[in-house]
């Protein structure tokens, strides 16, 4: 499969991810959907910060990616998928597959030219401030 865009999956890296998908539901339509698709769709807005609606054309259709994309939070299966290529990448650099400890972002900035109790804020009440989504890597190589 030719990747459309740098965030589509690799085959490698859908090896590791396609079990983690739910299967359909039994009962009803059998499902028509490439969920590869939908996950490389998902990827493309999250990256991209398009709208759902602006999702170009050769994904599948933004309802149905929006739908899944929802299923799968309030099921628990970006975590689990977020686990799971954590420990995978952790493994695969040295390290013990679930980390031993972690660190809160408890980063200040200053708000103000002149000193005092008042100058500094958290930086955590700010979204631009915190460095959480930026820290997630997307040139991994599970190959």
């Amino acid at each position: 499969m030719s990747q459309r865009s740098p965030t589509d999956l690799t085959d490698a890296e859908w090896t590791i991810v396609a079990p983690l998908i739910p299967a359909a539901k039994s009962g009803g339509r059998p499902r028509t959907t490439d969920m590869r698709e939908v996950v490389n769709a998902t990827f493309y807005i999250l990256r991209s910060g398009c709208q759902w609606r602006m999702l170009p054309q050769d994904f599948p259709p933004h309802p149905t990616v929006y739908d899944s994309f929802q299923t799968w939070r309030r099921a628990g299966v970006w975590e689990r998928m977020h686990d799971t290529l954590r420990g995978a990448l952790r493994e695969a650099s040295g390290r013990t597959r679930a980390p031993s400890a972690g660190i809160i972002d408890s980063q200040t900035v200053k708000t103000t030219a002149t000193g005092g109790s008042g100058a500094l804020m958290e930086a955590s009440a700010y979204g631009g401030a915190s460095a959480t989504w930026s820290s997630m890597s997307w040139g991994c190589s599970w190959s």
